[in-house]
């Protein structure tokens, strides 16, 4: 039984659906800080210029945990999102399939951000032919120190093996995993090239470029 953790992104890199494609179970964990600046409320898109952020702004105060951020709808932020994927999207080869999932998500005026996040990364996976169970930190009553949080929760999903990303060998402690029975594994991610609308390949766009431009080959290419 393979189990990796993590926040819920918004719109996220290949990487993210690689790793959650790689496990038995994924586990949604939205009871943690909020980072701001970071890809928890945006993520990038390809331009004719190289690539630009789409941000939710969000009403965020330290110290709030990811699911207790609200989503600040005072801006029409859903109908920007929108205009700028039909802009630099709209020739892709695969927009009129793809398209609709994001339209899906920006019909709902989303209240809160961990809402929206886990909304598009299980409708992603979904899209994706990714069958990975996926549960969520709050239903489980977890330590909050970092790598007693995940002991706990492999060991509650009964997991064999703790699927990392690569920064978490800077601070994981793999002997409090190993001394319960959990092996640690780290990943090891090759960033692939696809073909993309205009000639200079950007890299780490999000997932749902990959999917404008490659359709129903994207998960097989962000797998390497």
């Amino acid at each position: 039984m393979i189990v990796s953790v993590h926040q819920p992104q918004f719109l996220p890199w290949r990487g993210y659906f690689d790793k959650i494609a790689k496990l038995d179970c994924f586990v949604i964990l939205d009871t943690v800080q909020f980072k701001k600046n970071e890809y928890q409320n945006r993520n990038k898109i390809r331009t004719p210029d190289g690539w630009q952020w789409l941000t939710v702004p969000v009403a965020y105060k330290f110290p709030m945990r990811i699911d207790e951020v609200p989503v600040n709808n005072q801006s029409n932020w859903r109908r920007k999102h929108e205009q700028s994927l039909l802009a630099n999207y709209k020739k892709a080869p695969h927009f009129d399939e793809t398209m609709p999932l994001a339209s899906t998500m920006y019909e709902r005026e989303w209240e809160r951000l961990t809402d929206l996040n886990t909304w598009n990364v299980v409708e992603t996976c979904k899209a994706l032919g990714i069958k990975t169970d996926i549960k969520y930190s709050k239903d489980f009553d977890l330590p909050e120190e970092p790598t007693g949080r995940l002991v706990e929760l492999c060991k509650a999903l009964g997991a064999t093996e703790y699927l990392s990303g690569a920064g978490g060998n800077g601070y994981l402690e793999t002997e409090t995993f190993e001394a319960e029975g959990i092996s640690v594994a780290f990943q090891e991610y090759t960033h692939p090239t696809y073909p993309q609308r205009d000639a200079a390949f950007e890299l780490c766009m999000c997932t749902l470029d990959l999917m404008m431009n490659c359709g129903p080959e994207s998960l097989s290419i962000l797998a390497g």
